[in-house]
């Protein structure tokens, strides 16, 4: 402790997710499948920001994303920013971005669609990237982010 201030040790390399609602923090592990990695992981929730209020961070050691991945995190914090950090320092500053279906990463709300009943796999188209709306392509059925379960 330092001035009355926690500080979390920075990393050498790798990811670190900032500006994620302070709600969506489990979300965006869950939707990463964070919890089956063995990199060392930091996160905190309830951070002061200017911008959410509150907001949560998580900082990976050694893990790095593919875009398709990095796009996940946008259905649960879409005002996510991504730091890459190479030898302690910001090398690359990625935006997630909404997009525009997704496939196989979410369940579908509707307890009757074929999703859920046979072995087929998952596909919304986004009716609305700014409140994140997923319409199913098999029953149109509307999931919104307070409804999303990952699969």
């Amino acid at each position: 402790m330092k001035n009355n201030k926690l500080e979390v040790s920075a990393i050498k390399d790798g990811t670190v997710i900032d500006h994620i609602p302070a709600g969506h923090l489990f979300k965006v592990i869950n939707i990463l499948k964070l919890d089956s990695i063995d990199n060392t992981i930091t996160f905190g929730t309830n951070f002061l920001s200017k911008r959410l209020g509150k907001k949560a961070i998580i900082k990976l050691s050694n893990v790095f994303f593919k875009d398709n991945d990095i796009n996940r995190i946008a259905l649960v914090a879409p005002s996510a920013k991504l730091n890459i950090i190479k030898d302690y320092k910001v090398v690359e500053k990625k935006i997630v971005e909404v997009p525009d279906e997704i496939q196989g990463i979410v369940k579908c709300v509707n307890p009757k669609c074929i999703t859920n009943n046979e072995k087929v796999t998952t596909k919304f188209t986004i009716e609305d990237k700014k409140k994140i709306k997923l319409r199913c392509v098999y029953c149109e059925k509307i999931t919104d982010i307070e409804q999303l379960d990952t699969i």
